[in-house]
């Protein structure tokens, strides 16, 4: 029996092994990679600071890292140098024109010789001529002289010329100097900006964010256009160092909330960062309730709006998705075509939604718990209908919708993740040809069917994805409720539900906040949208440093007491 147990135990139990039979090559840098010393002040000498370079980015291994030594002239003294970059993250035709061709090449800046090597500066002050002599000065004579790019700082650690590195800069090191020089040299592949594909609107911008932080930040600054905008660069990820901005209005938001974001983000002990998601989950106020905290889009129109409403926005490297924080339950019912178009038909698309949301999200749990409990409330032609209907089907009706709603999720996910071109194709076999199948072999009743493609029609309707995710869960929630208690099972589950909601907070505001149906005579904020006229206050309950944002009297050419 020992024999046999220990046969399945060498058969599929793993065991780390003691010896393998394989050698790793020798790294033939002067220092090893596998305890490299955390240098953090840039040496004077080059062959130090070369075989450094080469050890932390493992250029034995990696064949992206390129290295090009040359020797420099400066007032006709060379002196060694060499660049550092990755291939492929660099503009090359930027390297060859500004940085190369100006330091090797022979020209006027770096053949004056001036005499005794020394520069002469003269001033006149009050009539009495000063002449300043200076000593040659190689750091400043390249910084100042020699390089033409726009962009070009000096570094003295380590640490940060290798992230500069990391983002796409080029490196100079130069022999004598314990300084290197980081030149933006940008010139990855990006894609252009883009039209939105999840927030699509009729009239307003037809701009989305991209993968690159900075063109993001410059959508926004193009739809703010104000000075006070203020976008603050932090680095996330012990491993990655993803940069991320913090996007705020200096004169409109609220200290604290600024402050409570940056906390946040700053205080994130991680390895990496790779997507807006990703951060959203790690600074969400309470990650065990289901629906979102934190609003994410993919306009810059709409970002741009809520920054100048006192709110911050945070933009991820490598994600094309901005996050707005605080956020309130009725923020993810809105779209930035309410505030495009005029009142009324504003006002009239959140009544739609409105109904969309309570039919997607309770319609099923109805339906099941007025077929099992309160028939009395179907009139009676109907209720034989019903009945008729599903009197050739062999399943109870809660097996019956649940069939329904897992093949219509099934159906959903399937034309997300088949090929655009099938996409269309997947919906209509699923909903038409398995639906009316699924009919004629008595499997459901064709009132399901007609319960099932309204509840379906509804939930396309909620505006956020992310919200849409919250009501397909709990419409569950409500299918089983309705099915064990009726109607007081839901209002077991919607009692509970609001309850979470009311507890619920983003960055210390209510979930729930003051949504009144209509606003009253204060005109504070209200679920319907009032004329753009009299939307004289922010919102009150992110309590900005301007809780106005337009006269009392906007339109002024209107006004007849002149």
């Amino acid at each position: 029996m020992s024999k046999l147990s220990n046969f399945f135990q060498n058969l599929f139990l793993y065991q780390e092994k003691e010896d393998y039979q394989f050698n790793i090559p020798k790294n033939n840098n002067n220092i090893p990679t596998s305890h490299l010393p955390q240098e953090k002040n840039i040496y004077p000498s080059l062959d130090v600071n070369l075989e450094y370079m080469k050890a932390k980015f493992n250029s034995l291994i990696n064949s992206d890292i390129s290295i090009r030594e040359f020797t420099l002239l400066a007032q006709n003294k060379e002196y060694k140098a060499f660049l550092f970059y990755i291939d492929g993250m660099v503009d090359t035709k930027l390297i060859n024109d500004f940085i190369l061709k100006p330091l090797m090449l022979r020209n006027r800046a770096n053949t004056h010789t001036p005499d005794k090597k020394v520069r002469v500066t003269s001033a006149v002050a009050n009539n009495i001529s000063v002449r300043r002599v200076k000593k040659f000065n190689l750091e400043e004579y390249i910084f100042n002289s020699l390089v033409p790019q726009n962009t070009i700082k000096k570094v003295s650690e380590f640490e940060k010329i290798i992230s500069d590195i990391n983002m796409g800069n080029c490196a100079l090191f130069i022999d004598t100097l314990p300084i290197a020089f980081s030149l933006e040299v940008k010139g990855f592949k990006a894609r252009s900006i883009p039209e939105p594909n999840n927030e699509i609107i009729i009239r307003g911008s037809q701009e989305a964010f991209v993968e690159v932080i900075r063109t993001n930040t410059s959508l926004i600054r193009r739809f703010v256009n104000n000075e006070d905008l203020i976008i603050e660069g932090v680095s996330v990820g012990e491993v990655t160092k993803t940069p991320v901005a913090i996007c705020y209005m200096k004169e409109i938001a609220n200290d604290n909330l600024v402050a409570e974001v940056k906390y946040r983000i700053q205080n994130l002990k991680i390895d990496s960062l790779t997507s807006s998601g990703q951060l959203e989950q790690l600074i969400q106020d309470n990650d065990k309730v289901i629906f979102p905290q934190i609003l994410s889009t993919e306009r810059p129109d709409r970002a741009s709006r809520y920054i100048l409403a006192g709110r911050v926005v945070v933009i991820v490297n490598g994600s094309p998705y901005a996050l707005v924080m605080p956020a309130t339950f009725m923020d993810f019912l809105s779209s930035q075509e309410d505030t495009n178009i005029r009142y009324q038909y504003a006002n009239l698309l959140k009544i739609v939604r409105g109904i969309a949301l309570f039919l997607a999200l309770l319609l099923p749990g109805l339906y099941i718990a007025i077929s099992n409990y309160h028939q009395e409330l179907i009139p009676t032609e109907l209720l034989f209908a019903i009945v008729s209907s599903r009197a050739s089907v062999p399943f109870p009706v809660i097996l019956e919708i649940l069939i329904m709603e897992v093949s219509f999720e099934l159906i959903r996910e399937a034309g997300v993740r088949v090929p655009s071109p099938l996409g269309p194709t997947i919906g209509i076999v699923g909903a038409l040809i398995l639906g009316q199948a699924a009919v004629s072999a008595s499997i459901v009743s064709p009132i399901l069917i007609i319960i099932i493609s309204i509840t379906g029609i509804c939930s396309f309707t909620v505006p956020d994805f992310f919200l849409g995710f919250w009501v397909r869960i709990y419409r569950f929630i409500y299918i089983i409720a309705g099915y064990l208690g009726g109607f007081l099972g839901i209002a077991f589950v919607l009692f509970v539900q609001f309850l979470l909601l009311l507890g619920n907070q983003s960055f210390g505001v209510p979930y729930l906040s003051l949504h009144l149906p209509f606003g009253g005579s204060t005109r504070t904020k209200s679920y319907f949208l009032s004329p753009m006229w009299r939307r004289e206050k922010r919102e009150t309950e992110l309590n900005t440093k301007r809780p106005n944002a337009q006269a009392h009297i906007s339109m002024t050419w209107k006004d007849t007491r002149k």
